[in-house]
Order: structure tokens, then sequence, then C-alpha cells
């Protein structure tokens, strides 16, 4: 026998023992395929509830903005008169039971005043004015209308408003927020009662504060420069700080058998 009769001889013994190894292989059904391919398709049943709650509060602290315009030809006698005048606010408030940490500057401007002629189209300098806000928190609302009071007679002639909050906010967000989760918990084994199906795991939760309602007072704003000079009252300022509503959504997502 030649060599090359023996290499041929080779080559057809091992395709012949991988074609054997082929078909001793388990073959794949098909019908395996489709199973594990409409399992994986197949979506969970689910039962999908909102709830809500709602807490509803009386404020118990205020912030007031208290503002303090002055105006004069020079920038020097209009910052002067500016600053006596908010000295003499912040003393007073002082004096009637504000702690003075609770005084706080949040804005001061100076700029120029122009007056302009319509017929020649000139601008003149007509002197300078100097605005001082002062932010008040007030923890004791039984005075909010005496402070108000106390604010103007000292020399405020600009009281852009009043906002109402409750100290402990975030106790009221928690209340409100277990509120709205058992009422979506609540709604859900009603919903699975009628619907005739059982409760499973929750799958899904959300949360979220939907809205936190204070009331807001909008007294004296634009009284303007010594708007408040001479001003009689009879008896401090009307005040109502009505209520706070905080209000928390919560959706839960129930599988189902």
């Amino acid at each position: 026998m030649n060599k090359k009769m023996i290499v041929v001889l080779v080559s057809t013994l091992l395709i012949g023992a991988l074609a054997l190894s082929g078909c001793a292989q388990t073959p794949v059904k098909a019908e395996n395929i489709v199973s594990q391919a409409t399992t994986q398709q197949t979506p969970i049943r689910s039962l999908s509830v909102t709830g809500n709650g709602k807490v509803t509060l009386v404020p118990d602290i205020a912030y007031i903005n208290i503002g303090v315009h002055s105006e004069a030809m020079d920038v020097t006698s209009a910052l002067q008169q500016n600053n006596d005048l908010a000295k003499q606010i912040a003393d007073a408030l002082v004096a009637s039971g504000v702690d003075a940490k609770d005084i706080q500057t949040a804005n001061f401007n100076i700029y120029p005043k122009t007056n302009y002629d319509p017929q020649t189209g000139n601008s003149t300098p007509a002197g300078f004015s100097v605005d001082n806000t002062v932010y008040i928190t007030v923890r004791d609302l039984k005075n909010l209308g005496k402070l108000l009071d106390t604010a103007i007679r000292a020399g405020a002639n600009q009281i852009y408003g009043i906002s109402f909050d409750i100290t402990d906010r975030a106790t009221a967000l928690v209340q409100a927020r277990d509120l709205a989760i058992k009422d979506a918990q609540q709604k859900a084994v009603e919903v699975a009662k009628v619907s005739g199906v059982e409760l499973g795991l929750v799958q899904v939760i959300n949360v979220s504060d939907s809205s936190f309602v204070q009331p807001y007072s909008q007294l004296y704003g634009g009284m303007g420069g010594g708007g408040a000079e001479g001003k009689s009252m009879d008896s401090s300022v009307p005040v109502s700080a009505g209520q706070i509503v905080i209000t928390f959504s919560a959706n839960l997502v129930y599988a189902i058998n």
C-alpha cells in the first residue's frame, strides 16, 4: 500500500468519526424553544392603585418682608436716611419681643434716579433711591398684628407680604405620606375583592409630595416713601393665619393571582 492510499484512508476515518460524534449529540426539540419563549413573554398580572393623604394644620410661624425706601439728591443722604429708618425699625421690633437673630437683611439696593423729558428726549439726574428689605421671622403669631403695627409706626414704608409655615414640617409630611399609603392599600383590597382576584406581593411603590399649600397675605405693598408716616392706627393690623394643607399621593402596583 503506497503513501497516497494511506493518507486517503486516514482522512476517510476522521470524517466518519466526526459524523458519528455529531449524530450522538442530543437533538434540541423545537417544542422546548417555543415553551421557553412563551414563558418569558407572558406578562405578570398586576393591579395598580393610587392613594391620597392630607394633613391640615394651623400655622405656628410666619415670615414677613418689610422694606424701607428712601430718596435724596445725594447718595450719602439717601443712604443715611435709609440706615436710620432700618435701625429704628429693628430696635422697635426687638423691644417688642423679636429675637435679633430673626431679623435679617434680605435685599439692599442703591440706584440713581433720572427725570426724562419726552419733548426733548433728555434725561436729567434726580437724586438717588435706596431700598432695604428686611426678612423677619415671627414665632409668636399672637403678636403678628402688633409687630406689623410696630414696624409701620417705626418707619417701614414697604411691606411686601406675609407667608405662613409650620415649624415641624417634616413630621407633617410623614403623616400625609403614611395616610396616602394606607389609602392605597385599602383601595387595593377593595378592588381585588370586587374583581375576584387575590393580591400578591407589591411590585412597585411610588410616593410624591403633590402639594404644600400655605396661606399668603399681601399687605401695604407699594405704600411708597413715607407712606406710613403719621398713619393713625386704632388697633393692630388684622392678620388671619388660616390653615396649611399638605397632601401626598402614593401609587402601589400589586401582583395578582
